[in-house]
């Protein structure tokens, strides 16, 4: 139910701006292989995410999550042949370090089969951006790569909601509709920055989210970050300045 609600509004998102921008909603056979691989990835992903939340510690679920950017580059060399330099592996290496200090996790990741699922989500997350990636070299349209994802993960779920609906309450409507915009938003960011830059350049600012976690729990919980959680703050922050001076430089 939440994967279905997470992708629906993503879906009607890319619809509307392919119709405002007059552009042709066709499947084309070349690219069909890669588009179904990302949307596959992508939906294992989003399930066994929910799952790993559902049944760990958030603080565990969060850094098997983070798993994904380090994947994205493993599965960038192997299947798109994009070479990872020693000072680019060491930065995205450091955000890693950055996050454990926020999410902190416990040694029940190591006893809870959970964690193995929560791991193959960010196995799959990884290897979606990198179909993701191919694609925009290949010439896909953006719009159109989120629509058959999205369009893709809601089907999956329509068998299960029609034999295990859960009614839900307003505020919980509300919720969902909240995070499908922000997945909406989500898709179509990292959707455009695969298309710009390799998963060598751009993953380490995948780690942000952690800082925009914090803020917005700050602004609407009144949750005051730890002082072990600043460190890591400031380490990501450090981490995505260095991967920007170093590729400015380089290019």
């Amino acid at each position: 139910q939440k994967a279905f609600f997470r992708n629906l509004i993503a879906f009607f998102f890319a619809l509307a701006i392919m119709i405002k921008n007059k552009e042709k909603i066709t499947i084309r056979r070349k690219y069909l292989p890669d588009l179904l691989m990302r949307a596959v990835a992508g939906t294992i992903g989003i399930f066994c995410n929910f799952f790993a939340i559902e049944h760990l510690v958030l603080s565990d679920a969060s850094m098997l999550n983070k798993m994904s950017p380090f994947f994205a580059i493993l599965f960038s060399y192997l299947i798109l042949k994009e070479k990872l330099n020693l000072r680019q592996g060491l930065i995205v290496f450091l955000a890693f370090i950055g996050s454990l200090f926020i999410v902190r996790p416990t040694t029940e990741l190591f006893h809870n089969p959970a964690s193995i699922i929560g791991l193959i989500g960010g196995i799959a997350a990884g290897a979606a951006y990198t179909f993701v990636r191919r694609l925009g070299q290949n010439g896909e349209n953006k719009s159109m790569i989120v629509l058959f994802f999205s369009g893709f993960s809601c089907l999956v779920t329509v068998p299960y909601l029609i034999f295990s609906f859960e009614p839900m309450t307003a505020k919980q409507l509300a919720a969902l509709i909240g995070a499908g915009l922000s997945a909406a938003g989500g898709q179509f960011s990292i959707t455009a920055a695969y298309f710009h830059a390799p998963a060598k350049e751009i993953s380490v600012y995948d780690y942000s989210q952690l800082i925009f976690s914090m803020l917005l729990g700050f602004v609407f919980f009144g949750q005051i970050p730890e002082f072990m959680s600043i460190i890591g703050y400031a380490v990501i922050i450090a981490s995505a300045v260095m991967m920007f001076i170093y590729n400015t430089r380089r290019k």
